[in-house]
């Protein structure tokens, strides 16, 4: 059995407003394994899209390359725009070193309400990926549940928002669970009808495009 740990801690401070969650990076961050292209650092996986997105919205330039200025391109964007990272889980068990969510046994999960109880800002949370068994909104109901806190729907169309009251503060959260920047959602993304009558209007058009332009109306203000 691996034991896939989190080789990251979270990335938090004061001024973040907007926190991006997820679950576990590839088993190869946790055993140092890095291809050339890997940036070692949150979401930094060749295969990952959620650089790529942000780097068209944005613009950045980023460089995918093993280095501490890929690190700081990363690091540095997100202070600026006040988005921290804490992926829900801590570790997990896997019989198959993979990096597929269903494939995690025996989860922990880190302290996600502490956390927002301290950074007082946090406004958003945003789900890299959906409530599907072992997502990131899966894993946090499941978190909340024993302090009887709800997520009260805003919207159930994708991507689905909610909301809640964190125990201590009583300060409101809204959650947004947006489509995972992996290439295992490409086949959910396929088969929505958003996507299909866009692909009819523009040929062209891809599930890259598709995550774009749902992420942009929710990391730019």
């Amino acid at each position: 059995m691996f034991l896939h740990t989190h080789p990251y801690e979270p990335f938090l401070f004061p001024e973040a407003t907007k926190l991006i969650v997820g679950t576990l990076p590839p088993p190869r961050f946790t055993e140092g394994q890095l291809k050339p292209d890997d940036v070692d650092f949150c979401y930094g996986s060749r295969n990952g899209m959620l650089w790529p997105i942000l780097d068209q919205l944005f613009g950045l330039g980023l460089v995918y390359e093993t280095t501490e200025f890929a690190i700081n391109q990363r690091k540095d964007f997100l202070v600026k725009h006040k988005i921290g990272v804490c992926d829900i889980v801590e570790s997990a068990e896997r019989e198959k070193i993979d990096a597929s969510d269903l494939g995690m046994q025996n989860v922990k999960l880190r302290p996600m309400l502490s956390y927002l109880e301290e950074y007082e800002r946090i406004d958003t949370i945003l789900f890299m990926g959906g409530n599907s068994k072992n997502g990131p909104e899966y894993f946090f109901r499941k978190l909340v549940k024993p302090k009887k806190i709800s997520l009260e729907t805003i919207t159930e169309v994708v991507p689905r928002i909610y909301k809640f009251q964190l125990p201590q503060s009583k300060r409101e959260v809204r959650t947004v669970s947006l489509t995972a920047p992996s290439g295992a959602a490409n086949r959910a993304v396929g088969s929505l009808l958003e996507y299909k009558a866009r692909k009819i209007n523009n040929p062209t058009y891809n599930t890259l495009d598709f995550r774009v332009d749902q992420y942009r109306q929710f990391f730019i203000p």
